[in-house]
């Protein structure tokens, strides 16, 4: 598994090469109390065609130093990582708490993006004072696996898509996050991408968002709950290529 080393910390990242000439690069960041694998359908299958770059946030899997308690440390730490690991502009593609990470970036770092994707987010996170206490320190919920996701979907696969000790800390980061006044000024083209049976962000999160963000479009997956890129990769996948070939690699040709 690749690393980079930032301010003398090691981030873990994992990594789809692609097998054709590219010039579109994605770097996906997770949720809440997630890691590099939340994406590894996405890495794997779009890493065959794009480079792929999935990373441990901070704090999280098997990256080293704390997680953040504001949000501009998340934002400051992935353009650095991008920096030392690509170089170039890329598509910041998001989950969950990644989401406010990845507006904040798209919002302070515009001429990094060529496209920004947003997954199963929203432009407020507000928890429930009821969810917050079942991740208190000291508790675990081990049921959230079956209530975030459809009841169609396989909990085999999402036994290892969090990790309970950190959730608390991401939940109350998630909470103090509200940019329903500033999406407006995301001028990134952007993907939305949204499911039917998320009970954490609902669809009218995803709408909110495609009506405020300029340049925007929303994708919805059916039958599919908060971590849709593990439980409908494939049409998560599809959203994401026809995105990319159709409005960020056209650009990213026109314009070297």
């Amino acid at each position: 598994m690749p690393k980079v080393v930032i301010d003398g910390k090691m981030y873990n990242y994992d990594a789809g090469i692609p097998q054709q000439n590219t010039k579109c690069a994605i770097i996906f960041i997770h949720g809440a109390g997630g890691s590099h694998k939340h994406w590894t359908n996405q890495t794997t299958g779009l890493g065959k065609k794009f480079l792929t770059i999935a990373v441990d946030l901070p704090g999280h899997g098997e990256s080293e130093g704390e997680p953040f308690d504001y949000l501009e440390g998340y934002s400051n730490f992935l353009y650095d990582f991008a920096e030392r690991v690509l170089g170039t502009r890329f598509v910041l593609a998001s989950h969950s708490m990644g989401g406010a990470i990845a507006m904040d970036f798209a919002l302070r770092f515009p001429e990094q993006l060529s496209g920004l994707i947003l997954v199963g987010t929203g432009a407020r996170m507000r928890v429930s004072p009821y969810i917050l206490n079942l991740f208190a320190p000291g508790k675990s919920f081990p049921d959230f696996v079956n209530f975030r996701n459809s009841d169609a979907a396989n909990p085999e696969l999402f036994k290892q898509a969090g990790i309970d000790e950190i959730y608390y800390h991401d939940f109350l980061f998630c909470d103090g996050f509200n940019y329903k006044d500033r999406i407006k000024d995301i001028a990134t083209p952007t993907l939305i991408i949204g499911a039917t049976e998320d009970p954490i962000k609902p669809l009218k999160c995803s709408q909110y968002m495609a009506d405020n963000i300029p340049n925007s479009q929303l994708r919805i997956i059916e039958q599919a709950g908060h971590l849709m890129m593990l439980e409908k990769p494939q049409e998560v996948n599809h959203c994401i290529e026809e995105f990319i070939t159709g409005m960020v690699c056209k650009g990213v040709s026109e314009h070297g």
